[in-house]
């Protein structure tokens, strides 16, 4: 017997356990399972069916209706809800008993869906409920809670859904985090050329693209007469505003057919559905496709009411609900259940203050994100997890025009994408560091360093998401190097510090307050150009006597050929052939091997940067400084040194550290995209 110590070695196993049997699944079943999909309306069926048609793919055949149930009462209150749950759970036991499903599929937070969670619980059948733990605010929130309850497995759309299953004593091992299988669909279905022609057909010939609206409102079950009342007022605003409008509601007023600019419906088949809320003007309603499958698009959507009070929504609810690969990731959680396991399920009581792995995306997927290195010679790319490790990279030289540039990156990321799969990694999103002043707000670069042709003024973000179907982050290589260490290195848990790099130019980044600070104009934290002398050796920037003058590579470079043309450079233990270049590591070789000429330029070069770090001292008080890149280590002395003897006497114990990541900017790019995944703002 084993025995476990922590609820951390609990996990653990459990984890290991997953493992062993998706090993063992690998091999096809000879008794394939019995999976009986239960649909209550044209809402949960959008999410049902492309598993169901994956099914159909898999096995090429045809699934026929195994039977059908007319269970709802007449009526629209309260009284006519109970009695049709009522009616179902006296019908659902001869189905049941006569289809005998290994396992049933029931989705959402409707009262027909609780009655078939109900008759399947009570008769021993596994249940496998779709989007449990999410929260709206209403009656619904009751009733899906119960339904996750019933649930012997989950398979939920975000990680706050995992979080609230979890906090419900559910088995963290038996919940999936697959995404919404919905967006399965949508992703794939957006772009229709004839959408245009759904549009005509639903609105009239003369209606165009974003020039009308779709209305849904749902009564709200515990407050019928305030959802009276915000129906009559979005119908009075919608009058006001003059648009052609589809309106759907399950009671429609003949006053509102006759209105010349309403159409009013009670169904529209799914697949136009999509097209119609994908290229409306606007949605307003209070629809859970508002706050959901509508942010897929980007179509506007006001919410009314309390009905999706509590849901989860945002500027990027793509990113949030999927990825386009929901079905898959539910069809492999389906072949994982062992159907010789004991029913009955078990609870578990984790201590909830206490922070689940995050990445462990369930079936052994790790969160990771796509990071770009753009630099003046190379690109280079890679798979970075959630815990910043660089599990696979890419290199290729940087080509010189734009054109050829985009393209490589999106050759380079669709390739990392697929091999993603095979290394059990879900891309989560692309992370872009760059040299030059960037807009990462528009994603955008404004000014490009000398060393990067054709880069000034493009954008970045837009054909890089267009083509991935990804959310994209861009920003400065510096801002970069201070975000890995924020989330990595040296500035974990550190509220203030500076990183600056020092490589081929000199750069960095600043937080402030735990935050990353871009300035007004996005060159904040331009370090390399702080000037040190009025009259020092020539910038590439167009001044003098920049810190990046004389303490970056291209400057040592400078002065190693300076001396080396005096014949000043070569010592004893060194050597260089005709065909050699002379670089910035000559330099340092002299120096270390006793060259008075090479140690004085070295000297000068770290008390340029240290009068640099003095002058970030005396502006932003930080209570860390890391030093960076290949030139960190050489310069971590003086630079400490100028500290003690310059600064002011409060500032003079500040840390100085040599950075200890090997991928700054990749790691810095990964970051951008595994912290906003993670709901940190950035």
């Amino acid at each position: 017997s084993v025995q476990v110590k922590n609820t951390h070695e609990l996990y653990y196993l459990r984890t290991q356990c997953v493992q062993e049997k998706m090993e063992q699944l690998e091999k096809p079943s000879k008794d394939p399972l019995r999976i009986c999909v239960a649909t209550c309306n044209r809402a949960d069926y959008s999410k049902l069916a492309p598993i169901i048609n994956t099914f159909r793919m898999i096995v090429q055949d045809e699934f026929d209706i195994g039977s059908q149930l007319h269970t709802i009462v007449r009526g629209e209150d309260e009284a006519a809800m109970v009695e049709s749950v009522g009616l179902a759970l006296v019908k659902l036991p001869d189905v049941l008993q006569r289809l005998k499903p290994d396992i049933l599929l029931v989705h959402g937070d409707r009262f027909d869906a609780l009655a078939l969670a109900t008759a399947a619980a009570l008769m021993n059948i596994r249940i496998l409920h779709l989007e449990g733990g999410e929260v709206s605010g209403t009656i619904d929130d009751s009733i899906r809670h119960a339904i996750s309850k019933l649930a012997h497995y989950h398979a939920v759309c975000t990680r706050s859904a995992e979080r609230h299953l979890i906090s419900m004593c559910e088995d963290h091992s038996r919940i999936l985090l697959a995404g919404c299988p919905s967006y399965d669909k949508l992703l794939s279905a957006y772009q229709r050329d004839d959408y245009a022609d759904i549009i005509k057909s639903w609105l009239g010939a003369d209606v165009k693209e974003e020039s009308y609206i779709v209305a849904l409102q749902h009564p709200v079950t515990t407050d019928i007469k305030n959802s009276i009342k915000i129906y009559e007022l979005m119908l009075d605003a919608l009058v006001s505003f003059n648009k052609k409008t589809l309106i759907l509601f399950p009671n429609i007023d003949a006053g509102i057919e006759q209105h010349p600019n309403f159409r009013a419906v009670k169904h529209v088949p799914f697949d136009q559905f999509i097209q119609l809320v994908a290229h409306a003007g606007c949605m307003i309603g209070n629809s859970s496709c508002g706050v959901r499958e509508a942010g897929a698009f980007g179509t506007p959507v006001v919410n009314l009411g309390t009905r999706q009070t509590g849901r989860e929504t945002g500027e990027n609810v793509l990113h949030i609900y999927g990825d386009g690969n929901a079905v898959q990731r539910i069809l492999k959680f389906l072949q994982a259940i062992d159907l010789s396991e004991p029913l009955q399920k078990k609870f578990c009581f984790p201590p909830v203050k206490e922070c689940i792995s995050q990445d462990i995306d369930h079936i052994l997927e790790t969160q990771s994100a796509l990071s770009v290195d753009l630099g003046g010679t190379n690109l280079r790319v890679g798979i970075v997890s959630m815990k910043g490790k660089v599990v696979k990279k890419y290199n290729q030289l940087n080509p010189k025009t734009f054109e050829e540039r985009i393209d490589l990156i999106l050759n380079m990321c669709k390739q990392a994408m697929a091999d993603a799969v095979h290394l059990n990694c879900r891309i989560l999103g692309v992370g872009v560091s760059t040299g030059g002043r960037v807009n990462p707000q528009d994603g955008k670069v404004l000014h490009s360093t000398k060393l990067i042709n054709e880069w000034t003024s493009v954008d970045i973000r837009t054909p890089l998401s267009s083509a991935l179907h990804l959310p994209v982050w861009v920003d400065n290589d510096g801002n970069c190097a201070a975000l890995a260490e924020r989330k990595f290195g040296h500035g974990k848990g550190v509220e203030n510090f500076v990183t600056i790099i020092t490589g081929t130019g000199i750069g960095g980044g600043i937080i402030q307050h735990n935050e990353l600070i871009h300035g007004h104009t996005f060159c904040a934290a331009e370090l390399g150009h702080i000037m040190v002398s009025l009259e020092g050796p020539e910038c590439m920037c167009g001044s003098r006597g920049c810190i990046e003058a004389y303490s970056s590579g291209l400057a040592l470079q400078r002065e190693a050929k300076r001396l080396h043309d005096e014949d000043l450079l070569l010592v004893e233990g060194m050597s260089l052939n005709n065909k050699e270049q002379v670089n910035a590591t000559h330099l340092i070789t002299a120096a270390h091997l006793g060259n008075s000429k090479a140690e004085s330029v070295l000297h000068t070069a770290g008390t340029a940067l240290g009068l640099g770090v003095v002058n970030i001292l005396h502006m932003i008080n930080p209570s860390l400084v890391i030093l960076s890149g290949v030139l960190a280590a050489d310069y971590e002395h003086r630079v400490g040194h100028v500290i003690r003897e310059r600064a002011l006497p409060t500032a003079q114990d500040t840390r100085v550290l040599v950075s200890e990541l090997e991928d700054p900017a990749l790691l810095g790019a990964a970051s951008m995209v595994l912290d906003y995944t993670t709901r940190r703002t950035y």
